[in-house]
């Protein structure tokens, strides 16, 4: 979800490999290692909505491209919400800029599901991209560890990725769900999302899952009978955050994260929240589901947190630096 969706010289190849290449080299060994660097001061940040940085691809599609600020052995990924892209949200310059202080960088990668791809994508889809991506960092970049920041429908990826136990997940050190609020429940209060869940299930149940839905089921990107059931069905595969969730229902869909060190960001005046929820208790229930992690509840923040930038980059930067790297175990051990 996202406030514009319905309803938001090149960088040369390290000639070194890390030793867990060995794992996941079948995955990424004929990824083009070509970059490109973009124009822009000395300073990251210096011009408003601009950041120096290399340009990247890490899979064989055209749109598995990703942009990195800094050259360090230690990156937070930003995974965005519906319809994002690259500088996604208000407070991605600032935490850039930080970030190259503290030695991380930040990478920001374009999925098949980003921009209007989202709506003939899957969170499957988007946990085997992210895959390509760390292993892209790990054999070509020598990463030591990945820290997964989501914004929004983005938690829902990191979420998935974590349970695929896919081999690069075991180089995240860290994940940080930003907004992570229930697509179902802000989709319930349009009039049309009932009628349209009914007719996604009956495409479904007739072998019509990937075919795409009518426009106005969705009128910012085309959106397959599954991907909308997905959004806005009772338990559909992206309904993980939803109040009317029991504990053992929450528990199901997010006990698996207590296994790695998990930071929640809450806007609690998140403008895609319906009215009757009580967010102070959502917040409190989804950390508690998720194995104890930290609760960071923003005061006034909308949804992209773009009216409190500076407390979104403190909480990140605060996590960073309590929880690693030398609180989290080595991940290749």
């Amino acid at each position: 979800m996202n406030p514009s969706s319905v309803g938001s010289p090149p960088a040369a190849a390290s000639t070194s490999t890390s030793w867990f290449s060995g794992l996941v080299r079948g995955g990424s060994k004929n990824m083009s290692a070509s970059a490109a660097t973009t124009d822009g001061g000395s300073v990251p940040g210096s011009r408003k909505n601009q950041l120096p940085g290399v340009l990247f691809k890490y899979g064989p599609k055209a749109v598995q491209v990703a942009f990195k600020t800094g050259d360090f052995r230690q990156q937070v990924i930003f995974i965005g919400g519906l319809t994002d892209g690259l500088l996604a949200t208000e407070y991605l310059e600032s935490l850039s800029v930080a970030l190259e202080k503290e030695r991380w960088s930040l990478v920001q990668p374009l999925l098949s599901s980003s921009y209007t791809g989202y709506g003939i994508s899957s969170l499957k889809q988007d946990s085997m991209e992210l895959d390509l991506l760390i292993s892209h960092l790990i054999n070509k970049e020598n990463s030591e560890g990945v820290v997964l920041l989501g914004h929004s429908t983005g938690c829902q990826d990191i979420v998935y990725y974590m349970r695929s136990n896919s081999a690069c997940s075991r180089a995240v050190r860290g994940a940080i769900l930003q907004a992570p609020v229930s697509d179902r429940e802000y989709r319930a209060t349009l009039p049309e999302t009932a009628a349209m869940i009914d007719l996604a299930s009956t495409m479904i149940s007739e072998n019509k899952a990937t075919d795409l839905m009518p426009r106005n089921a969705d009128p910012d990107a085309p959106i397959t009978a599954y991907r909308y059931h997905s959004l806005c069905a009772y338990m559909g595969d992206d309904d993980m955050f939803s109040s009317d969730l029991t504990d053992d229902q929450l528990r199901l869909r997010l006990g698996h994260m207590a296994n790695t060190p998990c930071q929640v960001i809450f806007s609690m005046a998140d403008e895609f929240v319906p009215d009757y929820v009580d967010k102070k208790s959502l917040v409190e229930r989804l950390c508690k589901a998720l194995g104890g992690a930290e609760k960071v509840e923003i005061e006034w923040g909308n949804h992209a947190l773009s009216n409190r930038v500076g407390e979104a980059v403190q909480a990140i930067l605060d996590f960073l630096k309590r929880e690693g790297p030398k609180g989290w175990d080595d991940p290749w051990s």
